[in-house]
């Protein structure tokens, strides 16, 4: 198995809607306006990704009875759709980020940089392909410092991912009154 697939996985991804998006720039000579059909586009795919993201991991990680996949694969799947989907916010943005919207923009970077410490911190503890912890591997204390590091982590990492979500919502309730609703 390839390590890190999802890493690369992404990358792909990211190269290919970078690439639509730069013939896109091209062919009309001007950025997309995050208010017109490309842009709207991809901050709808995007943001559907990102609540993907939470959504679906958070479930499957909390259900204990439920025999969706492995918790390895649903993780692959949160980082994966974690790192595609912000991405296609940013090109959304039409690389303008003031007000709310730079505001949910600043949160989104920092929360796809904080989950790549988490996942740093998440490679250091061994685990079954299921995603338990295994207790041999590491010396103890190292496991326990790695343990507490991810707790931490959990405490910085899924409040700012709260943030990000309302100031999201916030923003596309704000959009739909303001370019929609007023019109």
């Amino acid at each position: 198995m390839l390590r890190g697939k999802e890493l690369w996985l992404a990358a792909l991804a990211a190269i290919l809607i970078g690439g639509i998006y730069a013939l896109v720039v091209f062919l009309t000579r001007e950025i997309p306006n995050a208010g017109e059909l490309f842009g709207h586009s991809l901050g709808i795919l995007g943001f559907i990704l990102m609540l993907m993201t939470e959504i679906l991991y958070s479930l499957r990680k909390r259900s204990r009875s439920a025999r969706w996949g492995r918790m390895s694969d649903w993780l692959e799947f949160h980082i994966f759709t974690g790192l595609v989907g912000p991405f296609m916010v940013l090109l959304h943005t039409s690389w303008k980020f003031n007000g709310l919207a730079g505001v949910t923009t600043l949160f989104t970077v920092v929360i796809v940089i904080s989950g790549f410490v988490g996942r740093y911190i998440y490679t250091r503890i061994p685990r079954t392909l299921d995603g338990l912890e295994l207790e041999g591997g590491l010396s103890e204390a190292a496991l326990r410092n790695a343990r507490r590091l991810m707790a931490l982590w959990h405490t910085v990492h899924i409040p700012i991912g709260i943030a990000l979500f309302v100031a999201a919502f916030v923003h596309i309730g704000a959009a739909l009154y303001y370019a929609t609703f007023l019109k």
